[in-house]
């Protein structure tokens, strides 16, 4: 059985309905990014830890939602706190 085709009427609201399937809004207030780094220093002078545990279960769990790459994720992030005005990074 064939699929059936639809003929497109109105333009501008399927161009429009385009565009935000391809949007993303994402919202991170300034308490959550304060949150995303540890600034205190590790007990036993091991490596210095950068980012919380919440941080990382965070983006593991985008990762899962958005069903990413671990290199994917990295670049969607660095776009979107690009885009946001932070000084943030995803780790390598």
């Amino acid at each position: 059985m064939a699929k059936p085709k639809f003929k497109i009427t109105k333009w501008p609201q399927y161009n429009k309905a385009l565009r935000q399937r391809g949007s993303l809004p994402v919202w991170l207030d300034e308490t959550a990014a304060a949150a995303c780094t540890d600034r205190a220093e590790p007990e036993g002078g091991s490596r210095p830890l950068h980012y919380t545990d919440v941080a990382i279960t965070t983006v593991l769990m985008m990762k899962r939602v958005f069903n990413l790459s671990l290199r994917a994720l990295q670049g969607f992030l660095d776009s979107i706190f690009k885009l946001m005005g932070l000084s943030l990074y995803c780790p390598d």
